[in-house]
């Protein structure tokens, strides 16, 4: 079994690989040719392809709940985190989405410079306080121009069926800009667990909430907000969905 999982694994990531390396390239090229918005079509189009591939040859599906929570509106996403598949799942979904990541990942060859020109807001962990300005400031434009906000409470991925102390940041960019928060929870771990190459069969469950309000509250009451519910919806994310 465990061969076989890894020669699934390893061929999803040679498409994986090649792939990022087109769509980047493609990316910088059409960065003289197309707005921003446009350019957004074609990371929309790595993500399904990501998502296709993973099915083809790990046999990871999904199934959606709660889709039509989702508002014609730019929104702050609260999600959980466990893996990479999330970010993608939902840069795919809710597109136009203005990427948060660590400033370093951007000097990573093609991918890296192909994500700077997205205008991604690129953060310093190890200057907290301005960190948290730049989320502040940087994130409120984008959603007033329209992209939508993905941020991971958490911090870092959980291990599956876990669910790590929240922060306040994603609340605290609602409230400021009066937006509304997108509730998200998902049990992607159990297929693709973090710091490995393996990908598990299965089928992931991402459920979506509906939408609060964070105009009126304080970071900390939404916070507690987002993390009631995620206590209503632990049935998702303790599900192990590897068949």
């Amino acid at each position: 079994m465990k061969p076989l999982l890894f020669l699934r694994s390893l061929l999803f990531y040679i498409g994986y690989f090649f792939a990022t390396m087109l769509i980047s390239i493609l990316c910088m090229v059409m960065f003289w040719l197309l707005p921003l918005e446009k350019r957004f079509a074609l990371y929309s189009l790595w993500c399904r392809f990501v998502l296709f591939w993973l099915r083809v040859t790990c046999g990871v599906r999904f199934q959606i709940q709660g889709l039509d929570n989702i508002p014609d509106e730019p929104v702050v996403v609260l999600s959980t985190h466990q893996s990479a598949w999330e970010t993608i799942f939902l840069y795919y979904t809710l597109s136009p989405v203005c990427p948060i990541l660590k400033k370093e990942l951007l000097d990573i060859p093609f991918w890296g410079w192909a994500v700077r020109l997205q205008q991604p807001i690129a953060i310093d962990r190890s200057k907290p306080r301005e960190a948290g300005r730049a989320l502040l400031t940087q994130g409120k434009d984008r959603l007033q121009r329209g992209m939508s906000v993905v941020i991971f409470p958490e911090g870092t991925r959980s291990a599956p069926g876990t669910i790590r102390p929240l922060n306040k940041g994603g609340a605290k960019l609602a409230t400021t800009a009066e937006a509304l928060a997108l509730p998200v929870i998902h049990n992607a771990g159990w297929c693709w667990p973090a710091r490995t190459i393996y990908k598990y069969p299965g089928t992931i469950t991402i459920r979506f909430g509906d939408p609060m309000v964070g105009s009126g509250k304080s970071s900390a009451q939404l916070t507690e907000e987002y993390g009631a519910w995620l206590q209503d919806n632990l049935d998702v994310i303790t599900t192990d969905g590897r068949s």
